[in-house]
Formats: structure tokens, C-alpha cells, sequence
């Protein structure tokens, strides 16, 4: 059984001897490496690659897609400059790992549906940007394999939240113009005001914010010394209250599940030094305190609980009654197109959601990554989805377990990263912002974060040997 669940997860990829023999990397891979050993400005390759991957995080909550689009082209311009002139043999940290393989089906299955695709121009158009996130990916693996390069990306973002989240907490306090109706109309709550800082939308503010809650919360046990550990604790506040006060219920969710996530991953990389009681019983008491607070909220401050069980409220809440009549639609589509779906993107999906849509329910997307997936590239698609997602956190585990052992600090922004994708995955479940660059860009930081960490199967064994061996450590 093992052994078929390291084939699913491709944990026992023999990627470095695969890659040894390519023809592909031994014809691309090191054509500009005699130039890149005497270009001054390419010895400093991913420390500017960083820079770059940084200016997209820094500008993202500020500028319009366009630009971030003209950044993430010249991301891509440079990952290919710096994967031409490569040296030929592989480092000691892979280039490639199982991650890369999936995405690349991904964006193969991709391609497929963009050719077979009834709206090829519009689909080809989201084709492009989709290869542009996916290139992100690759570029961000590269760079965050270094500790201090990955720590400093981070860290940038970090303090953008923050920035972002103070101007949400202002719009609350002193007001803020509700640019759409985010509300029931009906509801009680018609009148609250949803801060939504410089992204024009509370759900899009909650799901770029998210990552911060996670990221801020483990950077306490990461960052050194009480002014950066207050700095860390003050981003957890303050990013979680913004979160809270655009009351997405989606984001609150997602919230829900990317805490309780760390804090059972915390627990667990703390357990080494747990005594035998709180071993035992910590993970309960803390998951156990937590959801009680949540019930004591719901039942006794009211926003909050006409906010919660409006989720229960099925159609008799506006909001609900949309995205099922959406639903309904794009259920239709996927049975039409079961295969290979319609094509990557959104404009694609208005060109095709038109001929389904229920009279006054128009929609930009399907109000949920997996449905959207399977609307795009069919079921083929969401199966290499779904793939990629169990590769992903099956790589992060066993990485994880590695860094445990070892009692190495960068551990903590695995289990960030691990807590931000499910948060995000259980927000996007019963939202659209996920395909949206602010969020977009960050779920593909988080994949590249774990990405970062690969290594073989037969290393991580051998490392976990020479620890627990003292003749092979000190030798």
C-alpha cells in the first residue's frame, strides 16, 4: 500500500537520473552558461530574480492588472534567461521537482482544451496569462530554494499587508462607500459597512489577506529577538481583525481552516518536546477553546451571527440564491463539455456562460475553483487538479517531517505555506477570487514554497540516517 502511495505521489520519482539523460535539458539547458560566467549582472541571477518576484508582491494590492502582467512577463523573460544558461549538470537542489511535472499536465491539458475549445481566440488570450502564473511558479521555486531569499519574499509581503490591512481598519472606523451591493439587501446588515482597502472588493481583500493571518502567525516562531516577534504578533491582530471586518463568509472559512491547520501543525512539530500528557491532549484543548470562542461569538455578537447563518440560509439569502442559480448553469456547461471543458479562462466562460445563464444571474466565473477547473479543462483537468494538490501537501509532509527532525526554524514556513493553501482552497470552494492576480499570484507562492523544499525520497532517508548517527555527523 505504500509503495502504490508513493507512485500516486511520485515521492519516488527518479527525477535527477531522468534528468541526467534528457535530451531536452542536454539541448537547452547551458547554451548561455560561458556567457552567464562572465556577465558581472548574472552572478547575482536570483538575488535580482527575488527583486522582481518582490516589485510584483509590493504593487499588487496598488495597481491594475495590466501592470502586473507587464511584471510577471518580465519574471518570465528572466526564468528563461537564467534556465538557458544553467549549468548542465544538476545542483544538489533539484530544479525539478514531482510539483513541476503536474503542473506542467496541467498546462498541457490546458493547451488541449484551448485548441478543442468552441471560443479558441478568447480561450488562447487566458491561455497566455495562465502560462504567465505557471512560469511564476517556476521562477518563485528557483529563488525561494535559498533560506534567506525565501525568508525576504515573505517578509515583503508581510509588511504590504499590513499596509493594506491598517487602510482597511481606517475605512472601518471612519466609513467607507460600498462600491456593489455585498449585502441582502434584506438583511439586517444591509447597512455594515465591508472594508475592502485599496482592492475594491471584501472577498478579494479576505483571500489576499488570508496567506498574512497564516504567514504573520508563524513568523513569531521564525523571526529572532522580542521587536520582530512584537512586529509578527501585531501583524496577526491586525491583519486577522481586517480579514474579519470585510465579513466574507468565504474568507471566514477559509480563515477558519488555514488556523486551526497551523495550529494542528504546530503542535505537531512541537510534540518532539510536548511531555506524554499534552502530547496527547494539546491538540484537542486548543482546537476545543477555539471552536468555543466561535460559538460564544455566533451567539452573542449579532454580525456575526446573522453573517454565519446566512450561510444555512440556502436561497433565502441573496447572495446564496445567485451563486446557486450560477451553479445550476455551469452544471449544464460540464455536462455539455465533460472531457476537456470550454478552455482556460474568463473570457472564454462569457463567451460560453451566456448561452446557460438563468435570466439577471450574469457571472464572470463559476463561483468556485473546482467547478471552474472542471468548466475549463473538463474532468481530465480537474483530476490533474486534484493531483496536484495531493502531491503538493504529500511533499510538504514529508518534508516537513525532515525539518522536524532536524529542528531547522525554516520548517515554519512550510506549515504556513501548508495552512494558507488549504485556507484558500476552502474559501475558493464557494468563491471566484482565487482566479484573480492579488490571490492568484499568492497561491502560487504558497505551491512554490513547498516546492522549495523538495528533495528525493532516498535523500531525505539518508539525511535522517547522518542526524540520528553521531560518527556520521561529526565526521
Amino acid at each position: 500500500m505504500n509503495l502504490v502511495w508513493q507512485r500516486l505521489t511520485l515521492s519516488d520519482l527518479p527525477l535527477k537520473e531522468y534528468l541526467a539523460t534528457s535530451y531536452l535539458r542536454r539541448c537547452s539547458i547551458g547554451l548561455l552558461n560561458s556567457w552567464r560566467q562572465s556577465s558581472i549582472l548574472l552572478q547575482w541571477g536570483d538575488v535580482i530574480a527575488a527583486a522582481l518576484i518582490s516589485l510584483i508582491y509590493v504593487l499588487a494590492p496598488f495597481v491594475s492588472s495590466t501592470l502586473i502582467g507587464v511584471l510577471l512577463i518580465a519574471c518570465v523573460g528572466f526564468w528563461l534567461l537564467l534556465t538557458l544558461s544553467d549549468e548542465r549538470v544538476p545542483a544538489n537542489a533539484p530544479l525539478v521537482t514531482p510539483i513541476h511535472l503536474l503542473v506542467l499536465l496541467y498546462w498541457g491539458i490546458a493547451v488541449v482544451a484551448t485548441a478543442l475549445s468552441p471560443v479558441k481566440k478568447a480561450a488562447l488570450n487566458d491561455l497566455v496569462t495562465l502560462t504567465l502564473y505557471l512560469l511564476l511558479f517556476a521562477l518563485c521555486a528557483r529563488v525561494l530554494r535559498s533560506p534567506r531569499l525565501r525568508s525576504w519574499i515573505i517578509t515583503v509581503y508581510l509588511h504590504i499587508s499590513l499596509i493594506v490591512s491598517v487602510y482597511g481598519l481606517r475605512q472601518w472606523f471612519f466609513g467607507a462607500a460600498q462600491l456593489a451591493t455585498w449585502v441582502d439587501p434584506e438583511s439586517p446588515l444591509s447597512k455594515t459597512t465591508r472594508v475592502y482597502s485599496y482592492l475594491g472588493n471584501p472577498n478579494l481583500l479576505a483571500g489576499y489577506l488570508m496567506p498574512a493571518v497564516v504567514l504573520s502567525l508563524v513568523a513569531i516562531f521564525v523571526w529572532q529577538g522580542w521587536v520582530k516577534k512584537a512586529l509578527a504578533l501585531t501583524m496577526v491582530v491586525v491583519n486577522t481583525a481586517c480579514l474579519i471586518l470585510t465579513f466574507s463568509r468565504g474568507g471566514w472559512i477559509g480563515l477558519l481552516v488555514a488556523i486551526l491547520t497551523a495550529i494542528a501543525l504546530l503542535i505537531y512539530w512541537q510534540s518532539l518536546q510536548l511531555p506524554p500528557f499534552w502530547r496527547t491532549w494539546s491538540l484537542p484543548i486548543i482546537l476545543g477553546g477555539l471552536l468555543g470562542l466561535l460559538v460564544l461569538a455566533v451567539i452573542f455578537v449579532e454580525p456575526v451571527r446573522l453573517r454565519v447563518l446566512s450561510i444555512f440560509a440556502d436561497r433565502q439569502d441573496s447572495s446564496n440564491n445567485y451563486r446557486r442559480n450560477v451553479w445550476d448553469a455551469v452544471f449544464e456547461m460540464i455536462r455539455d463539455r465533460p472531457i476537456i471543458g470550454i478552455g482556460p479562462g474568463h473570457n472564454a466562460f462569457n463567451k460560453v456562460y451566456p448561452l446557460y445563464q438563468r435570466p439577471r444571474y450574469s457571472a464572470l466565473s463559476a463561483y468556485s475553483i473546482l467547478l471552474e477547473v472542471a468548466v475549463e479543462t473538463g474532468f481530465v483537468g480537474l483530476a490533474c487538479f486534484l493531483w496536484l494538490i495531493v502531491v503538493t501537501f504529500n511533499s510538504a509532509f514529508i518534508q516537513l517531517r525532515r525539518l522536524r527532525e532536524t529542528g531547522n526554524v525554516q520548517g515554519f514556513w512550510l506549515i504556513g505555506a501548508c495552512a494558507t493553501l488549504l485556507g484558500m482552497l476552502a474559501h475558493g470552494t464557494v468563491d471566484t477570487i482565487w482566479f484573480r492576480p492579488e490571490v492568484n499570484t499568492l497561491w502560487w507562492l504558497m505551491v512554490a514554497i513547498i516546492a522549495s523544499y523538495w528533495r528525493p525520497l532516498h535523500q531525505n532517508s539518508s539525511q535522517a540516517m547522518n542526524s540520528s548517527n553521531p560518527e556520521s555527523a561529526t565526521s
